[in-house]
Parts: structure tokens; C-alpha cells; sequence
């Protein structure tokens, strides 16, 4: 086998969800390998994702961990068989990995939903918008390196699965760039909001008692839920979530974020009379 210099993000959740399946079945690594007549350093580049898993080892470990849950298994192998090299590889060794991982997360959703307080997500950022962002970066980036996450997010923005956004009002009011550009990040918020997989609530300001201000977040489904994902931000890039309690808490997280937003119509009206103001 083949040792994986720089394991991407899919690739460590299937090690880290073979992990769970073995720990659940109460074996050691030494136990597991020797089910497979491997040795125990195999099965945790395995679990690492230092190295890949055949579609017959994978499922003869979940046989022998007891794993009955079929479609899991069946989207455990889809991920370890998986051969795409997606449009992101050629950002390789030029951006960070964390943009790469989302990226390619992000291809392989089922759905997406984002819950932003500050910022428009990137998703559905305008070019000027993008750049504003990266622009404001300490400490500053080169000049071809700003550009090339631009363009690394405007080659990101393929919206093909449903898509939820709540967003508070403070992130349309901030002019992370000028006038010009905070309408024309506004007009194409709008023009999102028509499509059909796309819904976009707004929180305003006069909410009364919203104490989860703090909740930004993005939440990536999987081909089950065992395999969804949480996003999150942190000083030196993103944090991926995936234990099944944490799930569950940004799920319930989601739901009340959406419950007390507009409605999408009352959202597009709040969103229109915003660019009227600028």
C-alpha cells in the first residue's frame, strides 16, 4: 500500500468512521488486523487515512465489527472507492488544505446549510466581495495569492444540491468593500433567492432575545447522516465536525436559527429594501 503524503479531509472521516466501527466493537487494532491477516500499523494507516481501503477489506472489517447498517456501510465503500481528481486539485500545494477539503466536501454533498452572522458565504460571494475578504487578511497576502483564492472561489460557487441559508442582518449591512460593491453583493443575493434550490432567510436586528449571534456555521450533508459534516471556522483555517452528538446539536442549532427568521419572501422584501438604501 501506498502511504498518502497529505490525506485529504474524505479521506481521514472514512478512517476516522472505521475507527468508531472498531472501538464500537470493543477490538484493538492488533485484533482487527489480524482479521484481515494484516498487522496492527496497516490498520491504522487505514484509520488515519494514510492509506486506502479495498472495497472487499472494507467490508469484511464491518462484517466482523458487527456494522448492520447497510447503507452506511454502502457509502463508507462509495468514499473509499471514490477516484475523482475534482476541478481543486490544481489549487494543490498553492492554497491551503482546508480550502481544498471543503471544496471537495463540497462536491460530494447531498445539501448544504450555512448560518452567517458576519460575512456572505463564499458561495454565494460576488467576485469584488471575494476579494475585499481576502483582502483584509493579517498579515496581507502576496498579490497573486489573494488572486488565486478568488478565483479558486468563484471556480467553488456550483450550487447543484438544495441549499439554506440564514443569514443575519449585520452581515448584509457590513460593507466589507464599498458602496458599489455591497449592492451588487445584495442584487446577487436576490437574484439566488429566485432559484429553486436556494432559500435565504434573513434575521433582522429587531428579533427580540437572540442570544446564538455566535452561530456561524456551515453544515454539509452526506450520503447518510452518520456522514454529514460541520464547518466551522478558527484562527489558522476550518474545523471539521463530525461526531454524531455534535451533529445532532447543530442540527437542533439550525433548526431554531431557521424558525425564528423571515420567511423567504419576507426575506427577499428585507434584502431589496437594503440595496434601495445604498
Amino acid at each position: 500500500m501506498v502511504l498518502r503524503r497529505e490525506p485529504t479531509a474524505r479521506h481521514v472521516r472514512l478512517g476516522a468512521e472505521l475507527r468508531r466501527l472498531r472501538e464500537a466493537a470493543g477490538l484493538t487494532t492488533v485484533e482487527a488486523a489480524a482479521l484481515l491477516g494484516a498487522n496492527r500499523v496497516q490498520i491504522s494507516q487505514i484509520e488515519t487515512g494514510l492509506v486506502g481501503v479495498s472495497e472487499q477489506r472494507l467490508r469484511r472489517l464491518a462484517s466482523h465489527y458487527a456494522c448492520t447498517d447497510a447503507k452506511f456501510v454502502d457509502a463508507l465503500v462509495g468514499m473509499a472507492t471514490d477516484r475523482t481528481r475534482g476541478w481543486w486539485e490544481e489549487y494543490r500545494g498553492l492554497l491551503p488544505t482546508s480550502f481544498l477539503d471543503l471544496s471537495e466536501l463540497n462536491h460530494h454533498a447531498s445539501f448544504r446549510r450555512d448560518v452567517a452572522i458576519l460575512y456572505v458565504p463564499g458561495l454565494l460571494q460576488t467576485e469584488d466581495y471575494a476579494r475585499a475578504v481576502f483582502s483584509g487578511r493579517v498579515p496581507e497576502l502576496a498579490e497573486d495569492e489573494l488572486e488565486m483564492r478568488v478565483r479558486h472561489r468563484m471556480a467553488g460557487q456550483r450550487i447543484t444540491v438544495p441549499y439554506d441559508l440564514v443569514i443575519h442582518e449585520s452581515a448584509l449591512r457590513i460593507r466589507v468593500g464599498d458602496r458599489v460593491g455591497s449592492r451588487a453583493q445584495l442584487d446577487k443575493l436576490l437574484g439566488l433567492s429566485e432559484a429553486d434550490d436556494i432559500t435565504i432567510r434573513v434575521i433582522p436586528f429587531d428579533l427580540d432575545g437572540f442570544a446564538r449571534a455566535g452561530s456561524t456555521m456551515t453544515y454539509v450533508g452526506g450520503p447518510v447522516a452518520k456522514l454529514d459534516t460541520v464547518v466551522r471556522d478558527v484562527p489558522h483555517g476550518s474545523a471539521f465536525i463530525d461526531s454524531e452528538a455534535q451533529l445532532g446539536a447543530f442540527r437542533t442549532r439550525f433548526r431554531k436559527l431557521e424558525a425564528v427568521a423571515l420567511d423567504p419572501r419576507r426575506s427577499r422584501d428585507f434584502i431589496n429594501r437594503l440595496a434601495k438604501e445604498l
